[in-house]
């Protein structure tokens, strides 16, 4: 899978940090009685560590920017080294943020706990969509691992975790219920993507993607989609063959630029996704949620919702 390019991490980078000081005497082994320090590759994981950390962690996200494409990251020295003073790091996998195993694999620790998401679901590296936190199973078990091993790192507060990802879980049902809804009342409505960002959560919600897989990925992994696929996704739009258009708001290329412009003309509803969670206003929770009551706008009373506010 073609995914982001990081840029080489300079070993010197990772050999400074004990020198260094910042609250680091190796790499990922803070002292003292502070916050655990924690990572996030994407927000929406930085996000739930916090929720589940709360006051004893301190959190960074990697990947924060919503208006830029996650594509193209670059890992800085910058980014090396907070991911090398980390504690806790928690990464998505299946080839999605391969920058972070690079870092980590330059400066090992054997205290750094790091919960990557694909192993923890048991996906295979062949894994064709990455877009795991879409899957509506994946952020419980993402908190329950967390609550785990932050008090392995931390024991005095075991129970402070666990509480806070019970809470977690059970604050997921509206978003569930929604999904729920939008199954039952419109079975297997038709709809059209650019990429398989949100694919998990439209099979959640029983919906029938009718765009091909085969054009998802090229345009993800940005190659040209076939001729073949282009004709049968603009004859989605000109037969009114779906009720809504989803497309990456983070990567409004040409290519998907003549796309949106084909769906409004034919009076299809868009609906933007997104890679990272849009800040500031949501959490992970509420994230997830607009994007349901969105999808369900535009399918019942056809409304486009573009970008979350």
């Amino acid at each position: 899978m073609k995914r982001w390019s990081a840029l080489p991490i300079l070993l010197s980078v990772v050999a400074g940090l004990a020198a260094a000081g910042c609250g680091a005497t190796a790499a990922g082994e803070t002292t003292g009685n502070g916050p655990i320090t924690a990572v996030g590759a994407e927000n929406e994981y930085a996000n739930v560590i916090s929720q589940i950390g709360g006051r004893y962690v301190t959190v960074t996200a990697i990947e924060s920017n919503p208006n830029t494409d996650p594509h193209s990251f670059e890992a800085s020295p910058s980014v090396a080294h907070t991911v090398s003073s980390a504690r806790l790091v928690v990464q998505n996998g299946v080839g999605y943020d391969t920058f972070m195993n690079k870092i980590e694999a330059a400066s090992p620790s054997s205290s750094r706990k790091v919960i990557d998401v694909q192993k923890l679901l048991g996906v295979p590296d062949s894994t064709p969509n990455p877009h795991l936190w879409y899957a509506p199973d994946t952020m419980p078990k993402v908190a329950r691992a967390l609550a785990k091993d932050l008090s392995k790192i931390d024991p005095s507060h075991a129970s402070y975790f666990a509480t806070n990802a019970t809470r977690f879980g059970a604050s997921l049902t509206t978003w569930y219920d929604a999904l729920k809804q939008l199954a039952a009342r419109y079975p297997n409505a038709p709809v059209a993507t650019t990429e398989p960002v949100g694919d998990y959560m439209l099979e959640a919600a029983g919906t029938s993607n009718l765009t091909p897989f085969t054009f998802q990925a090229d345009v993800m992994n940005g190659v040209d989609p076939s001729p073949q696929d282009v004709t049968l996704e603009n004859e989605l739009f000109s037969g009114h063959k779906v009720k809504v258009f989803l497309y990456n708001q983070q990567v409004t290329d040409s290519l998907t630029q003549s796309f949106l412009a084909k769906a409004k003309r034919f009076g299809i509803p868009v609906v933007g996704v997104y890679e990272t969670m849009p800040v500031p206003g949501y959490n992970y929770q509420s994230w997830m949620l607009a994007e349901a009551q969105a999808l369900q706008k535009a399918v019942a009373n056809r409304v486009s919702t573009e970008k979350l506010q």
